[in-house]
């Protein structure tokens, strides 16, 4: 694959992901954990951020990007402009179809959303897909980057062509939200979302710009895809597109279905099954389990009472739950909680700095039009007001969108214990609608690429779950030709053929 310099690139990307995790590298006692949920804080929320922030060596010289007194704020306008990595020596920009804009959110008093969108190198009448990354507050640059972008960031800072792009069967939308993630910025800070209405009704007015500006793409079908904290915006998003086309608001859009990696959706069921998971890992002994599985009944009753009552009750819900992982990260050490084949040493778990570099340049900056604004990789700021959103279930809309033939797929990699696959499992399983007890009677197979098992995969309807070996969270990363022939055989309807 050739390179393409940096300076021969007229315009560049941006993409992330993840949960946003507490954790420690030394041994923390039981009791200590147990208690310290009743210390919930600004000052802790913002040093968990810093710690995540940390860890993937991304250091963020903003928090968010809120300018003061921006001027010229048009609500609901769409800014977007064609680009080229090749330069002069590749196709040309019309060629290639690969375009990046802002568009000022019309629920909001100045926000603009930041986003890429790069058509099929194969046909344009590929489905249509948007990446969301979580965090919350993670940009989905580095996705773009190191996961299923066109494109993969070498360490000279040069690009050269993802073999495994996604682009080469869709049409891929990556967003940077929500506001203030990335190159998406305000200059109100009552603009930052606190919850997932805000979030979708960001996503679904941008997407009706969207088709406004592309109307050819509005008849394909389309998908909405991500992964971790993408777990809550996923089904957010896929229910307001659906109760929108229902109501039949603005331009309908072709939604066939929602795929959600190593997600965080039903935080009541998920963290209770961390332990089943660490134990079976050989990351903890049987009599860690026991011990730390006294926290379960307190955890399962917080994350009730948050979806019941809301507010506060939900981050008080968040520290009694994280105290389950946070006891097992005081035994398993400087594990690598995203991939725990490897070693999370010092703060350097994945090194995604280049990116930070890469888009904090001028000449990039200066091409991609965000005029003085500094990348922020995973804004603190945007986490923190998400605090109260984190232990919601998500769960809840997905049966009804299962019930009118909206397919869901949710995958995850097997390595990762922050979103591990025996919690989506779980939920997955304990989701009650129509089709649940032929779900569970279902056949677990294979699932093949190129005559090798690839992961377990058992689907039922319009619902599928896919376990993916050796990968951790982030599943395009460590398995590209799996991952892409996943979203193929999973948007071509043939999945589980």
């Amino acid at each position: 694959m050739a390179s393409l310099s940096l300076i021969k690139i007229s315009f560049a990307l941006s993409l992330f992901f993840f949960l946003l995790p507490s954790s420690s590298s030394s041994r923390l006692s039981f009791t200590t954990i147990k208690n310290h949920h009743q210390s919930l804080t600004t000052n802790y929320a913002k040093s968990e951020t810093e710690r995540l922030i940390r860890s993937f060596n991304l250091f963020p010289e903003d928090l968010v990007n809120i300018i003061d007194n921006e001027p010229g704020f048009t609500p609901g306008s769409l800014v977007e402009k064609k680009f080229s990595f090749l330069g002069s020596s590749g196709p040309s920009v019309e060629d290639l179809g690969h375009h990046a804009g802002y568009y000022s959110l019309p629920h909001s008093k100045a926000a603009r959303l930041f986003y890429y969108f790069f058509e099929s190198r194969t046909s344009k009448d590929d489905p249509v897909i948007i990446w969301l990354t979580g965090g919350p507050g993670c940009s989905s640059a580095i996705a773009l980057f190191y996961e299923n972008g066109p494109f993969k960031l070498t360490n000279n800072l040069s690009l050269v062509w993802n073999e495994y792009g996604w682009d080469k069967v869709s049409n891929i939308i990556f967003v940077d939200q929500p506001t203030g993630t990335g190159f998406s910025y305000t200059s109100d800070e009552d603009d930052i979302r606190t919850d997932e209405a805000g979030v979708s009704n960001d996503l679904y007015d941008f997407l009706q710009a969207f088709y406004k500006e592309h109307p050819q793409f509005s008849k394909n079908e389309f998908y909405i895809t991500g992964e971790s904290y993408a777990g809550h915006y996923i089904p957010a998003l896929a229910s307001r597109i659906h109760k929108g086309n229902n109501a039949k608001e603005g331009i309908p859009i072709n939604l066939k279905g929602f795929a959600i990696g190593n997600g965080l959706t039903n935080p009541g069921v998920q963290y209770p099954a961390y332990t089943d998971y660490a134990l079976d890992k050989g990351l903890i002994t049987e009599e860690d389990r026991d011990s730390i599985n006294k926290l379960i009944p307190d955890c399962e009753e917080a994350a009730k009472t948050c979806q019941t009552d809301g507010g506060d009750t939900c981050s008080d819900a968040y520290q009694t739950c994280q105290a389950i992982f946070e006891n097992i990260l005081s035994i398993t050490g400087n594990i690598n909680y995203y991939d725990i084949r490897k070693q999370c040493e010092g703060p350097l778990c994945y090194d995604f700095s280049n990116a930070v570099t890469f888009l904090n340049d001028e000449t990039v900056k200066t091409a991609l039009g965000v005029k003085n604004l500094k990348f922020v990789s995973c804004s603190d700021t945007v986490h923190r007001a998400m605090l109260n959103d984190e232990m919601k279930n998500l769960e809840v809309d997905i049966p009804s969108l299962l019930e009118d033939g909206i397919r869901m797929l949710v995958y995850a990699g097997e390595e990762d214990l922050i979103c591990n696959w025996l919690g989506n499992s779980k939920w997955v399983h304990a989701m009650e609608w129509s089709g649940q007890k032929g779900f569970e009677s279902a056949t677990t197979v294979k699932f093949v690429v190129d005559g090798a098992a690839a992961g377990d995969l058992t689907s039922h309807e319009a619902l599928s779950f896919l376990k993916i070996y050796k990968a951790g969270h982030m599943v395009p990363m460590d398995q590209p030709k799996v991952a892409l022939q996943m979203l193929k055989s999973w948007t071509g309807g043939n999945l589980a053929a």
